[in-house]
């Protein structure tokens, strides 16, 4: 059958498909050094975990949408009033206080992260027909997130999403554990099943799309549910999720554009392009991470320590959250197939 690569197998393999495989291999081999790692609560895995992958990869979302004019101007109160929502929202739910400013906002985001697995695998499936065996691929997409959810709701793990009691109010639910992890590997089955039963009647097997289908039930259920361990989880919920994002924006916005369509930004498209596309991305991460921390988090940087009002907080908080609560619900719109 013919393999719906989005750019081709090779870069498709190294930065879509592979990073959860390499990242859960690497916990397997390395798992005593990780948590070790963990527990010295190092600089540097903050450094790049945290800024140089998951909040860069917010900002690549401008390659798709405020870096492109013609998009801009084809959707002005799509790409204006985002924001101005984002904020205004961050700004009325900060006044019910910060832990459930960060409890919806988390909620916000793993709907984002869900979503983003269900995307990748509909994309590697563009090609097939919209009948029950893609039902059958759609539903143990999300029980391949949704399950380790459900899990961590029921029972509190030792990492946080954002702060801790984010899900605190979750644990109050009956214990459902045992019938959603009978339904969660009954679908693990019927998916074996039908992926099995469809290679020996058609001889066809869509690499891609199998690969980001099983990549997510591991990350997800190792990174989640196996394990217990803060890094680890951040291993595999953040590169598992940065990487391909950032990669797929690199090769659809950029790599496979045209120098006329890219215009300026066609700077990030020759020589060392990509370098430059990541160094951009992680100054910008970095500059906003900078004022998380002297502002509000202080964990990582102490050489600066500023003291606001807690009225100021009402705005700065709101203000520096408005980019990632953009980014999750602009990517509700960008990546849906025009028809």
């Amino acid at each position: 059958m013919r393999q719906p690569w989005i750019h081709n197998a090779k870069s498709d393999f190294w930065w879509i498909l592979s990073p959860s495989f390499i990242i859960l291999l690497i916990i397997f081999l390395f798992q005593k050094q990780i948590e070790a790692l963990q527990s010295e609560n190092n600089f540097y895995v903050w450094l790049f975990l945290i800024v140089f992958v998951d909040v860069s990869h917010v900002y690549s979302t401008l390659f798709k949408t405020y870096f492109v004019k013609k998009e801009v101007q084809s959707r002005k109160l799509l790409y204006y009033g985002l924001p101005i929502f984002s904020f205004v929202f961050c700004v009325i739910l900060y006044q019910f206080g910060s832990l459930v400013f960060w409890s919806v906002l988390a909620l916000i985001a793993v709907f984002h992260f869900i979503r983003q697995q269900y995307g990748f695998m509909r994309l590697y499936a563009r090609f097939e027909p919209n009948d029950f065996h893609k039902k059958i691929d759609e539903i143990t997409i999300y029980s391949a997130t949704i399950y380790p959810m459900l899990y961590w709701f029921a029972k509190p793990r030792n990492f946080t999403w954002f702060v801790e009691n984010e899900f605190q109010w979750m644990g109050k639910l009956p214990n459902y554990i045992p019938f959603i992890t009978i339904v969660y590997f009954i679908v693990i089955g019927i998916w074996l099943l039908k992926t099995i039963i469809v290679y020996l009647k058609f001889k066809e097997f869509n690499i891609p799309k199998n690969a980001v289908i099983i990549g997510t039930l591991l990350s997800w259920y190792f990174g989640i549910v196996y394990f217990n361990n803060d890094l680890i989880f951040t291993l595999l919920n953040v590169i598992s999720h940065g990487v391909p994002y950032m990669a797929l924006v690199y090769l659809k916005e950029i790599k496979q554009k045209s120098d006329e369509d890219l215009m300026w930004l066609k700077i990030f498209k020759k020589g060392f392009g990509v370098l430059f596309f990541l160094i951009f991305l992680f100054s910008i991460a970095f500059s906003e991470e900078f004022f998380w921390e002297i502002l509000d988090w202080k964990e990582h940087v102490s050489f600066l320590d500023f003291e606001i009002s807690s009225f100021l907080m009402m705005i700065v908080v709101p203000l520096l959250a408005m980019p990632q609560l953009t980014h999750y619900l602009l990517d509700g719109f960008i990546w849906k197939r025009k028809k």
